[in-house]
């Protein structure tokens, strides 16, 4: 995300002892075991992770209910998960993953057309915590990544367990992943290519002495992905390492968004890192041998959005597409705001652009992707 000294909030660290020991997740009764690598790619045979603009049987998020992490801004990142619920029900059946004991003030917040699953979380990152999902031999599966933590920084007791837990709810067998990842790290184009951070994945915070050979092995191992297109990313600014999702981001095969600062701004480690970005996805090809186009997703000016915080993030492209939608952050720069909405909708002409304010969840250090997740259907 965007710039935030290796915490989220009020996060708590792997100093309360909440990091390697919490990865242990119980395997369910449709435990898949690790499919060998085939082929001169390294993909497992048969497996796809599919493009997030396909189609969804529904979108999970989860209910934020801790004021360990939150403190007195909890109300308000409530009220923005619940206003963001709300708006993407009305494209696709939404699931809201509570612990049971606040699962009424989650139903009362959110309204009946958002189903509460009581499956207890830690906090509100869904595209991080629940399962990564893939079609292996032409059925619906899910990776389990075993998170932990962001590399330790967060406690998670609840939260790395989600993945197992929405696997049963839904009777779907369970992949077991030969690495530690978030789904905020995975950028697909549904059809074999993966964009990724080093500095999230190649990291001893997460996948200790392997080097980038051997994950990128063990993605394309997970996820049935041929090509992986490796971004430099920043490590230890903020709590994800620099997740690809507020980076950049595909909007067809071979068509990407990149995110661009506000003009004027002095260089810092993330602009940086954007023009790394373009550098390398300006000589990649893709899993089909196509070059990718890149296209600027300019961010607002920070003096006139609505937001505050030095953890804000006020990237554009962590957009969510849904069924008949996409769904972008509405910084309250109208001008930006507009440009976003304008460049979001050329390239999804069939789907009405919803601009969603998420001030609370963008100043924690997230956005509209990081507390979404699409299971496909």
């Amino acid at each position: 995300m965007r710039p935030e000294p290796v915490s989220r909030r009020s996060a708590l660290t792997a100093a309360l002892g909440f990091g390697a020991a919490a990865l242990g997740v119980a395997g369910c009764a449709t435990d898949v075991p690790p499919t060998p690598a085939a082929g001169s790619s390294g993909a497992a045979a048969g497996r796809t992770f599919g493009a997030e603009w396909e189609h969804h049987a529904r979108t999970i998020m989860s209910w934020p209910a801790s004021t360990g992490i939150w403190g007195e801004d909890l109300p308000a990142v409530q009220a923005d998960i619940a206003r963001l619920a709300r708006a993407v029900a009305g494209f696709e059946s939404v699931v809201l993953l509570a612990a049971p004991a606040d699962r009424d003030k989650a139903q009362a917040a959110v309204g009946a057309e958002v189903e509460v699953v009581p499956i207890p979380t830690d906090d509100l990152w869904a595209r991080d915590t629940a399962p990564v999902f893939v079609q292996d031999a032409g059925k619906p599966a899910g990776v389990d990544f075993a998170f932990n933590g962001w590399g330790g920084k967060q406690r998670h007791p609840n939260d790395s367990r989600v993945a197992a837990a929405v696997l049963e709810r839904y009777r779907l067998p369970r992949i077991a992943a030969p690495l530690v990842a978030e789904g905020g790290a995975l950028e697909t184009d549904g059809q074999g290519t993966l964009l990724a951070t080093e500095s999230s994945l190649v990291n001893d915070n997460r996948n200790p002495g392997k080097d980038r050979s051997q994950v990128e092995a063990d993605l394309k191992q997970a996820l049935g992905v041929r090509t992986v297109i490796w971004l430099a990313g920043v490590k230890g600014q903020d709590i994800t390492d620099a997740h690809v999702d507020c980076l950049v981001r595909y909007v067809a095969p071979g068509v990407v968004l990149l995110d661009q600062a506000f003009p004027g701004g002095p260089p810092d480690v993330w602009s940086r890192s954007a023009e790394q970005a373009r550098g390398v996805l300006a000589e990649a090809t893709d899993a089909a041998g196509r070059r990718l186009r890149v296209v600027d997703l300019p961010q607002p000016d920070p003096d006139r959005i609505t937001g505050r915080g030095d953890a804000f993030v006020s990237s554009y492209a962590n957009f969510y597409v849904a069924n008949g939608a996409v769904f972008l952050p509405k910084f309250g720069d109208p001008e930006a705001d507009d440009r976003a909405r304008g460049i979001l909708g050329e390239h999804f002409p069939d789907r009405e652009v919803v601009l969603v304010p998420i001030d609370a969840i963008a100043a924690g250090g997230g956005g509209i992707h990081c507390s979404t997740h699409d299971m496909p259907g």
